[in-house]
């Protein structure tokens, strides 16, 4: 069977994906979720001219003064009167520009003796200087968020400030996660030699932490093919995530006990490494993915399948996970026809590759940064050259 591309696997992953349905929430619960929807602001911000500075409203045409000082605006407390010839206005940064004032004088370049006010310094050089004009920032109507961005800190602000109290994003996704083995025991329990301590659903609740989830624990499940048919029949989510078992080993049910179950298989066998037996499907309404048991392998698909289809499904406009290059401290051979993530450690801002790769080694992946990445027939790379990697820690 031929190894499909990442690429393409990752697409026809999402083909497979009914995304999640949009809810408004209120701003406090939104971060971390995509919008659903463009958000458009519905008030102009700043609603009027406001100082910059503080200092002295005047008409630019009245330089170089002297000026008679006729009230004060702060923010929230505007001048009710307006500024005439030869008049000023002690002002104060936020505040609303008084009528008939078009310039602030900085409070550094003048004095006062009564309401007397005297240009010490330069002024003003410009008409408008030291003011923000009504609309500088946005105005009414103005998309503030597009669909598919990722609500972050200054995105929730600037709705905020838009005057919106809630924002259309998708709904939770539900996530299912089962562990499959045998030899497999929850960790820190009793074990004997033949037991492993169960790492992938930790190390995959962590992995998706700061996705919108809704995270269902199914637990460790036994090699038996009923157990698994059952199990996998009874899911009520939108993605089911199991690890181990994805093989075609006397041992290997996922496969089986999802076509039992009545679910089915779109592809298997990943042109990547570690991670190549992964498989994806459907069964009732959710989406399947079954990840290597190996944890080292069950990390990689997981970034770049299971955390990217969760983020689609939540209405991301770029779900995938994001790239960058950094210079090799090493020399690395050529690769072969799969398209590599190497364990590799960060220092003095270059990237040296684990000396082994195992993927069994999962403390080689616990002391790695990153995940240097090499494309499927990629010649070989010498030390100095730029990598692109994936940056995981």
């Amino acid at each position: 069977m031929m190894l499909l591309p990442i690429a393409e696997a990752q697409a026809r992953l999402f083909a497979l994906a009914t995304p999640v349905a949009v809810e408004d929430v209120p701003l406090a619960e939104a971060h971390g979720r995509w919008a659903g929807a463009d958000v458009h602001a519905r008030r102009t911000q700043p609603a009027s001219d406001l100082s910059a500075m503080d200092g002295y409203a005047i008409r630019f045409a009245d330089l170089p003064g002297p000026w008679t000082l006729i009230g004060e605006s702060a923010a929230g407390r505007p001048f009710a009167g307006t500024v005439g010839t030869g008049e000023t206005v002690r002002i104060f940064t936020g505040a609303a520009m008084p009528a008939g004032a078009d310039t602030v004088m900085i409070q550094e370049e003048v004095a006062s003796a009564g309401s007397t006010i005297r240009l010490t310094g330069e002024g003003p050089p410009t008409r408008g200087r030291n003011t923000r004009r009504r609309g500088l920032d946005f105005t009414a109507g103005d998309r503030l968020i597009a669909r598919g961005e990722r609500l972050t800190p200054a995105r929730i602000a600037v709705a905020a400030t838009g005057g919106i109290a809630t924002l259309p994003v998708a709904g939770r996704v539900r996530v299912a996660i089962c562990a499959t083995g045998d030899e497999l025991v929850e960790p820190g329990g009793p074990h004997d030699a033949a037991a492993l301590p169960e790492s992938n659903r930790a190390m995959l609740a962590a992995m998706l932490a700061d996705l919108p989830i809704e995270l269902i624990d199914m637990g460790i499940l036994p090699d038996d093919l009923d157990t698994l048919r059952d199990a996998f029949a009874a899911v009520r989510a939108d993605l089911l995530v199991t690890t181990g078992g994805a093989s075609v080993g006397d041992h290997d049910l996922v496969r089986p006990a999802l076509e039992a179950a009545g679910g089915s298989i779109d592809f298997w066998r990943i042109a990547l490494r570690p991670g190549k037996p992964m498989m994806a499907g459907r069964i009732g309404s959710a989406s399947v993915l079954g990840l290597p048991g190996n944890p080292v392998s069950a990390f990689v698909t997981a970034t770049l399948f299971v955390r990217p289809l969760i983020a689609h499904l939540a209405g991301a406009r770029d779900p995938f996970p994001r790239t960058t290059h950094v210079i090799l401290g090493e020399d690395l051979p050529a690769n072969g026809p799969r398209t590599d993530y190497l364990r590799a450690e960060l220092r003095d801002g270059r990237a040296y590759a684990s000396t082994i790769q195992d993927s069994s080694m999962l403390l080689t992946l616990a002391r790695s940064h990153c995940l240097i990445v090499r494309p499927i027939g990629a010649p070989p790379a010498m030390a100095g050259d730029s990598a692109e990697i994936l940056v995981i820690a």
